[in-house]
């Protein structure tokens, strides 16, 4: 019985690493000539996931009583010094980026219809989740907030392609690939991810420009969204990538 279970043990730890899917995934996502098209025919944008008061800022929201919130302070502490020291101004350098080369900037938030929340989805309902038209809480982050006339994309729900017309704008707007930014790592954003690549969208994660509320959620994102439903890049990697767009369109 020891022997089994021994070599059931090697079995499994030796299937744990394998994907034999990877190769495909990898062809398809990160050498995909579509994908340098797209960059190259400005058919790229960048899309950010509700970086808003309701769900990113100390006092607000969701974090309005902290002791409330469902998260003990240690977790609290690591998502808000993680926005605030690293993916708040990865997004702030990336959105500049895209804005320097004429890339679609677009931005999501939860926001409802109504000021009481009766058109809400029914996950937002329970989860007691509203930011009401005008209200703080709906207001994006000064840091990253909408400049000009970018697009805004209002959302009662945690899948943006699934309670909005954002798969209608991107099409109407010629956009094939996104990247993607934002919060929470494991809930909005791989939602979003995992329906943009359904839909045909070559999406790239910008690894250190999301965060959720533990490191672990943090790296289980990451390790399901890479190579099967989007690349997954730094932001220096996705800056170096974005700033080639002149000599591909050549």
């Amino acid at each position: 019985m020891s022997n089994d279970k021994t070599q059931d043990t090697a079995t499994s730890t030796t299937y744990d690493s394998v994907d034999p899917l990877r190769e495909q995934y990898r062809e398809t996502l990160i050498t995909n000539r579509a994908l340098t098209r797209a960059l190259g025919t400005h058919h790229a944008a960048m899309l950010c996931i509700d970086l808003q008061y309701l769900d990113a800022a100390r006092g607000w929201g969701v974090f309005a009583d902290a002791e409330r919130s469902g998260l003990p302070p240690e977790s609290q502490d690591y998502y808000f010094d993680r926005l605030e020291n690293t993916v708040l101004p990865n997004v702030r350098r990336l959105q500049d980026g895209f804005r320097s080369l004429g890339l679609e900037v677009i931005h999501t938030r939860i926001q409802s219809l109504t000021q009481d929340g009766r058109d809400r989805g029914p996950g937002h309902k329970r989860l007691g989740l509203h930011a009401a038209p005008g209200s703080k809480e709906a207001d994006f982050l000064e840091i990253v907030a909408p400049q000009g006339d970018e697009i805004i994309i209002n959302k009662t729900a945690s899948g943006v392609f699934t309670a909005t017309n954002l798969e209608y704008v991107l099409r109407n707007l010629n956009v094939t690939a996104l990247f993607v930014v934002g919060v929470y790592s494991n809930e909005c954003v791989s939602t979003a991810i995992r329906d943009a690549c359904d839909l045909g969208f070559y999406v790239t994660l910008i690894e250190d420009a999301s965060a959720t509320v533990t490191p672990e959620l943090q790296r289980a994102t990451i390790l399901t969204m890479k190579d099967r439903y989007a690349r997954v890049m730094s932001t220096d990697q996705a800056l170096a990538e974005i700033s080639k767009v002149e000599e591909i369109a050549d």
